[in-house]
């Protein structure tokens, strides 16, 4: 069949090729459309795995941060706990510095009044006379007040020795409470470094892991969320290949007169009309209009497609189709891409 005649058929059926190509065309991008689909989702597939495995390590990662946190919150409340006790070391032993700060105080002014009494009995003793016995004796009154005079001596003489005791202890006691004064303060100085540093060391490591954690849980949450958009977007994508595939199946198992075809309906239409036509001008014959030298490369007998039965003209057919990508050997592809 010419090429005159080959269009001619096709005007004669323009209305059943239009409604056919009409039917196919929507769903049916092509071949290249479809490749670039598949592509597409190829590439949307080894995205999500990158990402499934990034979310998956950041995930571990985040787990490993929550133990370590957990290790250095127990610990800190360890410290904490101890920091309690100290503190409340530090409040007793600030109460035992004020307690001997007063008492310190208190010896003070005990050795000053101690000191202006023996001054004053030491004066007193130096003013008078002491006297003799016989003066005692005759001044007595009797053997009572004899005895009463005696012993009031004996007493005055105690009372200053006490007097001087009381001023050596005092003195001991006041060095003592220096000493132990200054002991407590330097303590106190260490006690206070020592719990300021350790405050100071729990709260960076703390602060450091918790901004780690942050980063870490805000990375996996971005990846999260580009791994659902690359789900999502490969889902589309298989879904509307396989909307393509299920469109090219419905077209290659179209009947048509003396169909069925393992190519779009339309496209034999178009060319072919259904009918084992013999070569046209270009030599293209058979029921899909095969050039030869196109039919001898795609395995077919004999030396023209018309001339071989329609079951070897769908095998070669299909070979040379091969699920849409080799359309363009057919000029009426056009009407399903």
């Amino acid at each position: 069949m010419t090429r005159s005649c080959k269009l001619s058929v096709a005007a004669a059926a323009l209305v059943a090729v239009a409604i056919a190509g009409a039917l196919v065309a929507p769903p049916f991008s092509g071949a290249q459309s479809e490749n670039d689909l598949r592509s597409r989702a190829d590439r949307a597939r080894a995205r999500e795995r990158g990402l499934a495995g990034d979310v998956a390590r950041l995930g571990a990662l985040v787990t490993k941060l929550d133990g370590d946190i957990a290790v250095i919150e127990r610990r800190r409340a360890e410290v904490q706990a101890q920091l309690d006790a100290d503190r409340v070391k530090l409040g007793t032993l600030r109460e035992e510095l004020r307690a001997e700060r007063r008492r310190v105080v208190r010896l003070r002014a005990r050795l000053r009044e101690t000191r202006r009494i023996l001054s004053a009995r030491l004066v007193q003793l130096y003013q008078s006379q002491p006297p003799d016995l016989v003066t005692v004796i005759m001044k007595a009154k009797g053997f009572a007040d004899l005895l009463e005079q005696s012993t009031y001596a004996n007493a005055i003489g105690h009372q200053d020795q006490k007097i001087i005791h009381i001023v050596r202890r005092a003195r001991v006691d006041a060095a003592a409470a220096v000493v132990r004064l200054a002991h407590d303060e330097a303590r106190q100085q260490r006690i206070t470094t020592a719990i300021e540093a350790r405050r100071n060391a729990l709260v960076g490591i703390s602060a450091s892991l918790q901004q780690r954690r942050a980063a870490v849980a805000q990375a996996r949450a971005t990846r999260a969320a580009l791994l659902a958009a690359t789900r999502s977007e490969r889902v589309r994508l298989e879904k509307r290949i396989a909307t393509l595939e299920a469109a090219r199946a419905r077209a290659a198992a179209a009947v048509g007169p003396g169909g069925p075809w393992v190519i779009p309906w339309p496209i034999v239409q178009c060319e072919s009309g259904g009918q084992n036509v013999p070569p046209n001008s270009a030599g293209a014959s058979g029921f899909y209009q095969i050039l030869p030298s196109t039919w001898k490369l795609f395995g077919g007998s004999g030396p023209a497609a018309w001339k071989a039965s329609k079951a070897e003209q769908d095998r070669v057919a299909a070979r040379i189709w091969n699920g849409g990508r080799g359309a363009s050997n057919w000029v009426c592809a056009a009407l399903v891409a």
